[in-house]
């Protein structure tokens, strides 16, 4: 049963180093969603702009959202005085990996950002893959 959890597609999300499980409390809470056509990510960016935010994807099937930037310059800002901050008042970085199921498009990977959320879609290959199953000629010596 603990494989079933931590398997696809989960197992990078939970079992990766502490800054890309950085959900519970982050600004960049994130949802998953799965249409026939696509994986759609809608994750909440507020204060960062497209320029603040880089989407790679990395080693073949590893989707890496980063933030960068969004709220320093109102942190650093030197006539600014801070009365309460409950949104957080880290440096304005983020970051989130998450490994791609096979069956995707990586080359159309689209992303935009909109009213504090970025939404990342990944069109699935929906064409029939030919079998990963080989058979191998076995001979003898008899």
């Amino acid at each position: 049963m603990a494989d079933a959890f931590f398997g696809y597609p989960f197992r990078r999300f939970f079992l990766s180093p502490p800054i890309f499980r950085e959900w519970s409390g982050s600004t960049a809470l994130m949802d998953w969603l799965e249409s026939p056509n696509a994986h759609v990510f809608k994750i909440n960016v507020p204060g960062y702009s497209k320029d603040n935010i880089k989407v790679q994807v990395e080693d073949g099937n590893v989707l890496h959202i980063k933030g960068e930037g969004g709220k320093e310059e109102q942190l650093n800002a030197k006539d600014t005085v801070w009365h309460v901050a409950e949104r957080g008042t880290g440096k304005g970085e983020f970051s989130r990996e998450i490994e791609l199921p096979e069956n995707v498009k990586v080359d159309q990977i689209k992303a935009q950002v909109e009213n504090g959320v970025l939404t990342v879609t990944v069109p699935k290959d929906t064409t029939q893959k030919s079998s990963k199953v080989r058979n191998i000629n076995v001979t003898s010596k008899l």
